[in-house]
């Protein structure tokens, strides 16, 4: 195959890729997009998400500039609260234990209700996230945990809108492309080398953006990063993202940056596939364990399954999971909170048991000493504190008293059946870890310069998450930064 020249090269076909693609169009640059993967299992990680993104707004009037069709009922019926500008800082700082780059956050935070605005303006549609974000609360939808809105189709949707944005814009996609190496003349990036359909060419640019995602598919570097025991963890995304963009960036000198030894991992169907099944999507997923308990192979609990809203702490608790016996955990529901369950719950492809007794459902549960769990039920149901009310929308104070391992909200006993259970394992869905780059999203080099013609974003950017995130956050980042890496490469020569 021949060697291909053009403005602007981006690798990746995600969220943060197509952003970058579409920004740079806007100032009238000559693009071509790089997927690594086949046209069916194209988009990245992005494909496999709920669609939800974070940003700032103080009423719901600074919704329609995003979803212009918000109707009048899901107005009168809905409390979408506000999240400000402060409230998304402390909640960044919080998670992150006060690590994460004050300047890439700033920008994060004040870049982001334009920039799903900007999105909307590109085709990408919203809409309220009912289903997932928020509890019927006497007879009114109540949003919780600082999101609000959701991609129409969740990240399929996201996907599809973006590639059509891009179809429709004039941006070149090859699919089966996957980049190799960066071209350089002396100091700067100036193209990239390709393999495509067993041919290896390159595509001289005066830009290139990387946006290829972390290295989450990649067991040999989870290992060696994240530590012993990561290589049993199911990826929940896709089999591509291997941190191709990353040995690439370092490769030509990039400063590595983040935590490198952590990522976002949750609770994951114990039986789902080493990857990530694009026909399931992010269902595998169980995210309701706020409203019952979960249980180890000893029977017993180990984690706070109410410490915060859950936006603030299903992406660490997967590693939780990771280090039982076993590498798995059950989690456990009455009839009480059943009907509460998220959407994933009830997929064909799911691990569960169900019982009349607790007494029959700790027969069920594979691997689990029956015994220590009746005992753990029993003396979890006796710490309830039954004299403070129920209430799934806010951190309600409904705790436990007297246990090792308390409960501090939602806490209801576990003694109305039918009982159910479901086994879940660790799935991680990005890696924490990357290269620098400075707030225009240049990649900078190991001196704290800028390398010239190389611009980043998305999950292989790193400084932003340590530990943990808040929910929906990664989807943001990828956009605004997306946004800024098109942008700024346009305007680089």
């Amino acid at each position: 195959m021949n060697d291909r020249k053009t403005d602007i090269v981006v690798v990746g076909a995600g969220n943060a890729a197509f952003c970058a693609a579409l920004s740079a169009r806007e100032q009238g640059a000559e693009v071509i997009v790089l997927e690594r993967a086949p046209y069916n299992e194209r988009g990245g990680n992005s494909r496999f998400t709920a669609g939800i993104l974070r940003f700032t707004y103080d009423s719901v009037e600074d919704l329609f500039d995003i979803v212009p069709d918000l109707s009048e009922d899901e107005c009168t019926n809905s409390d979408f609260g506000s999240y400000t500008r402060d409230q998304f800082f402390d909640d960044m700082a919080r998670v992150t234990q006060y690590r994460t780059d004050p300047n890439l956050t700033e920008v994060l935070i004040d870049k982001s209700h334009e920039t799903l605005a900007w999105m909307h303006l590109k085709g990408v549609r919203f809409t309220p996230a009912t289903g997932r974000q928020a509890y019927k609360v006497d007879g009114k939808y109540v949003f919780w945990g600082g999101l609000v809105l959701e991609v129409v189709g969740g990240g399929p949707g996201l996907v599809e809108f973006l590639t059509q944005s891009a179809e429709r814009e004039g941006i070149e996609i090859l699919y089966g492309a996957r980049a190799i190496e960066l071209v350089m003349d002396g100091n700067r990036v100036c193209g990239v080398s390709v393999r495509q359909d067993g041919n290896i060419f390159n595509i001289t640019a005066n830009a290139v953006i990387l946006a290829a995602g972390g290295f989450e598919a990649n067991t040999e570097w989870r290992t060696r990063y994240l530590g012993p025991g990561w290589d049993l963890a199911k990826v929940r995304g896709t089999r591509f993202n291997t941190g191709d963009g990353i040995r690439m960036a370092l490769d030509a000198g990039a400063r590595p940056r983040g935590n490198w030894s952590g990522c976002h991992a949750v609770g994951w169907d114990r039986n789902s596939p080493e990857f990530g099944d694009l026909d399931v999507g992010d269902m595998f997923q169980k995210h309701s364990y706020p409203l019952g308990i979960m249980v180890n192979a000893s029977g017993r609990r180990f984690v706070d399954e109410g410490a915060d809203i859950r936006n603030y702490t299903y992406a660490k608790y997967g590693r939780v999971i990771l280090e039982q016996q076993g590498q798995f955990a059950w989690q456990v529901f009455d009839s009480k909170v059943i009907g509460m369950l998220r959407d994933e719950y009830r997929i064909r492809q799911v691990t569960k048991v169900t019982a009349d007794t607790i007494e029959d459902l700790a027969a069920k549960l594979e691997d689990v000493d029956s015994d220590a769990f009746i005992n753990e039920v029993t003396a979890f149901n006796r710490a309830v504190r039954t004299e403070v009310q129920f209430n799934p929308a806010i951190k309600d104070g409904r705790g436990t008293k007297g246990l090792v391992v308390p409960k501090s909200n939602w806490a209801n006993a576990i003694d109305t059946p039918p009982f159910e259970a479901y086994a879940v394992t660790c799935g991680i869905t990005f890696t924490f870890g990357g290269i620098a780059i400075g707030t225009d999203a240049g990649v900078e080099d190991t001196e704290g310069q800028l390398i010239p013609g190389l611009f980043a974003a998305g999950e292989l950017v790193g400084g932003l998450f340590y530990f943990n995130y808040p929910g929906g956050t990664g989807l943001t980042a990828g956009a605004v930064f997306g946004r800024i890496a098109g942008s700024s490469a346009a305007k680089s020569y």
